[in-house]
């Protein structure tokens, strides 16, 4: 059920489109959701149409086209690894295998500790600096050897203390 104070944050984005375009925000429902519940299940799409007065099935297709939102619980650390041709050509299979080699994880999977969860990621503009990875849909990270992928893991694990 959504809070008072979750209704309201999703008013705030619905008032910023004229009043027969509400369905205009339903990815900053989505993105709102996911923030205060870790994940989008499906009761949370259907509150996000029911608010907004969309069919939940349009939620749902916004959330499935969009990898940013998480279907299922994922772990503190979401890192998405590039898997696209040109980070497939330099060494982003190698990246992946590695962060989950090192991490005792398949892809797709999450850490025993609810730590980590790595990812298959798309295309994240970045192919220049391949292979690329995006941690939490917010940071981006470049040029990630095998040593870069240790120092993050490192990283985030001191940040999780």
């Amino acid at each position: 059920m959504l809070s008072e104070q979750t209704k309201a944050r999703f008013d705030r984005e619905i008032a910023k489109y004229p009043a027969d375009q509400r369905q205009s925000a339903v990815m900053a429902c989505l993105t709102i959701i996911q923030e205060e519940r870790g994940w989008v299940s499906p009761e949370s799409e259907q509150e996000i149409a029911e608010h907004i007065g969309m069919p939940a099935i349009a939620v749902h297709e916004v959330t499935t086209f969009y990898n940013m939102y998480n279907q299922q619980p994922v772990g503190r650390f979401k890192v998405n690894v590039c898997t696209n041709l040109p980070c497939q050509l330099r060494d982003g299979a190698k990246a992946l295998e590695h962060l989950c080699h090192k991490l005792g994880i398949e892809a797709g999977g999450t850490t025993a500790d609810g730590l980590f969860t790595v990812q298959h990621g798309e295309c994240m503009g970045a192919c220049a600096d391949a292979p690329v990875m995006l941690v939490n849909d917010l940071q981006m990270v470049s040029f990630m050897s095998e040593e870069r992928i240790d120092d993050l893991v490192d990283t985030l694990k001191s940040q999780a203390r």
